[in-house]
């Protein structure tokens, strides 16, 4: 059950979604039936024939910002730099400039040294203050205007690295990879199941008498980092920040209190509830980091019902599937949307859980 290699698993690599679905909500959709064992193929517009008066759906209303910069060195040369988070503490410099704190990733031929800059366009640059044994620097980001609109003219959003864009990021990224409910900017990774929501679909929802509350994760680049140890227990997972607030908190322990399920859209909205909720089960506000590693064995305490995607093997994302439903259990249902090629990753179908 902790061995990583029973995690394992072989994804042709057709199977790895480049594109998203024409429409969110036309993509595949996997049920899986935690009380029978069952697994129906529909498609992600079906999910709502699961839902009841009460149940509550909580979402990670994080929005990803355009983290990936392009730019040259000062002395010519090619750099990237990855935003490793969004940057903070923006004080006044001189000339009407911001400047802004954070860790990056930087890729040129070689590394820049303290005190270089990276240049970007006439309204952006980072001074680099520092670098770090784990390959990360330290950065001022410096800017003139609004920041976000600032990193999205200099930008681009930092793709998964297994979505192929070699020939540039296509205008659909734009839009695709960001939910239509994100508005709280800081993810340097979408919450993906999310992904297969529309406006439209939010409406029907409601119109059923589901209550839909937001929570807030920003999802940092650690989520693609490998595990790296034999036994996963040994794994140290990343830590991000999130945020739920009173009237989220209420929300979820009235509708637990009153019969309602809680469903999570996303691995990220389940760290959240379990993370902020107390020995109980009683969900409390909470703002500050999550480091909540969530493996078999793990007992859920607020959790019922989670809507996911595919996820990658070996992943710390799949042992908190694992632990939903089983090692066994989930890797029957990957084998069987193997077979009948479903469409796996970001970009990628979905999956369902009720019980």
């Amino acid at each position: 059950m902790f061995d990583l290699k029973a995690y394992q698993f072989d994804l042709p690599d057709h199977l790895i979604a480049q594109t998203p679905a024409h429409r969110r909500d036309q993509s595949r959709l996997l049920r899986y039936n935690g009380v029978t064992g069952t697994i129906e193929d529909l498609h992600f517009y079906d999910v709502i024939r699961f839902f009841k008066p009460g149940d509550i759906l909580v979402v990670n209303d994080t929005k990803v910002f355009p983290a990936r910069l392009l730019g040259k060195k000062e002395t010519g040369g090619k750099a990237e730099l990855l935003l490793l988070s969004y940057p903070e503490d923006s004080q006044e410099a001189q000339g009407g400039w911001q400047a802004a704190t954070c860790l990056g990733l930087v890729k040129s031929s070689k590394r820049p040294q303290v005190g270089s800059r990276l240049l970007f366009n006439d309204r952006l640059y980072a001074h680099v203050t520092d670098i770090l044994d784990d390959g990360k620097v330290a950065v001022d980001i410096c800017y003139k205007g609004d920041l976000f609109a600032v990193l999205q003219e200099a930008g681009q959003l930092p793709l998964p690295p297994y979505i192929d864009r070699s020939a540039g990021q296509r205008p659909e990224d734009q839009l695709r990879y960001q939910t239509v409910y994100a508005q709280n900017t800081g993810a340097v990774a979408a919450p993906t199941a999310g992904l297969h929501f529309t406006g439209e679909l939010f409406a029907a929802l409601r119109d059923k008498g589901v209550i839909i509350a937001e929570v807030t994760l920003h999802v940092g680049y650690g989520t693609f980092s490998p595990v790296r140890v034999d036994d996963i227990r040994d794994h140290q997972i990343h830590s991000e920040f999130l945020s739920v607030s009173r009237k989220t908190a209420d929300i979820v322990n009235r509708a637990k209190q009153a019969g309602g399920r809680v469903w999570a859209v996303g691995t990220t909205s389940v760290r959240c509830l379990e993370f902020a909720a107390d020995d109980q089960g009683l969900v409390q506000p909470f703002e500050g980091d999550c480091d909540l590693y969530i493996y078999p064995g793990y007992q859920f305490k607020v959790v019922e019902n989670l809507i996911t995607n595919f996820h990658l093997p070996g992943s710390s994302l799949l042992f908190l599937v694992s632990a939903l439903i089983g090692k066994d259990e989930l890797f029957r249902c990957y084998a069987h949307a193997i077979e009948e090629e479903y469409r796996f990753f970001s970009y990628g179908d979905a999956m369902v859980i009720t019980f």
